[in-house]
């Protein structure tokens, strides 16, 4: 049976965040009849707890920020389907026909992706089976569910270094896993662990394997210089070693770098396929900021206005 196109939109975007949401209020501003698709709203944003550089704001934290971003969105007028996922998506001549995880169908003239990034998981055995009864890799979202409890955090760079110092806030013991034999956090942060009593590194550490079976309770790791395995018994375990690109439904349409990320046109954010617009943390540009997410999406939106008026050719 062939899937039932109800409607034809002018522009499809894919995500939530700082630079979907964007897009989506330069769009509805222009009239381009718009479709939101997005897992969820705000994306990694609403993990930063504060924020000290987006203009207007000198401190507000990454939830705040996200919902006055989606009040800003509903504003306007542009169809919204959230808890859903894209699975696949096609171009058949002029048009693209997108499929999700609900097996719903939708078809536009134009594309703009926005998915921005997923958690870079350890891959080690127990990681898949816990997620959710003490693997996390979110602070902002799990962290007051560990009070008094004790946690490792996987990742030697700010971003573990910063969780755990909120996670310094609720639990009793953290343990830092570092991969490498040198710390990548700023040294300010660095200083900050020196001070806390409740927070311990631990250099060299390779993860092998989390342990438990209603929920976590020990991380077994290998240290690289002694080649001697190490169990630490605990009750959580926050990940916190990078993120990949949300790329896995849009393979052939586009080019990677050596990062996979999408690499875009820097002037309009269109791919190599003409119709087909990304913004955002899933594309190549250098820096990932909210607020660059932001401008991205403005970009590529006003692109596609330009696009779909024909001054950008559809070949």
């Amino acid at each position: 049976m062939k899937p039932k196109f109800n409607i034809m939109y002018d522009l499809i975007i894919i995500g939530g965040g700082p630079a979907g949401i964007t897009a989506g209020i330069y769009a509805a501003r222009k009239k381009i009849k718009t479709l939101l698709i997005t897992k969820d709203f705000f994306g990694q944003v609403v993990s930063t707890k504060e924020i000290e550089n987006y203009p207007g704001f000198e401190e507000i934290s990454g939830m705040e920020l996200s919902q006055k971003f989606f009040k800003h969105l509903k504003k306007f007028e542009i169809d919204i389907k959230k808890e859903e996922l894209v699975k696949r998506i096609k171009k058949e001549g002029k048009k693209f026909r997108i499929q999700t995880d609900k097996n719903n169908h939708y078809q536009s003239r134009a594309v703009l992706m926005a998915s921005g990034r997923d958690p870079r998981p350890l891959e080690v055995p127990g990681e898949k089976e816990l997620i959710g009864k003490g693997v996390s890799y979110c602070e902002v979202c799990d962290g007051p569910l560990f009070k008094d409890k004790k946690v490792a955090v996987i990742g030697g760079g700010n971003a573990g270094f910063e969780t755990a110092l909120d996670l310094a806030n609720y639990t009793t013991l953290i343990h830092i896993l570092e991969i490498s034999s040198k710390i990548r956090a700023d040294e300010l942060l660095q200083e900050r662990i020196k001070y806390s009593k409740k927070i311990k590194v631990i250099l060299n550490a390779k993860i092998k394997e989390i342990k438990g079976k209603e929920k976590v309770e020990a991380i077994v790791y290998l240290d690289r210089i002694s080649k001697k395995e190490f169990i630490i018994p605990i009750d959580g375990i926050f990940v916190q070693i990078g993120s990949i690109p949300a790329t896995g439904f849009v393979k052939k349409l586009v080019d990677f770098n050596k990062s996979d990320e999408i690499k875009i046109d820097p002037k309009t954010g269109q791919t190599k396929t003409p119709g087909l617009f990304a913004a955002g943390d899933v594309t190549d540009i250098k820096d990932k900021q909210i607020i660059v997410a932001a401008g991205e999406g403005a970009k590529a939106a006003l692109s596609v206005y330009e696009y779909l008026s024909g001054g950008i050719p559809n070949v």
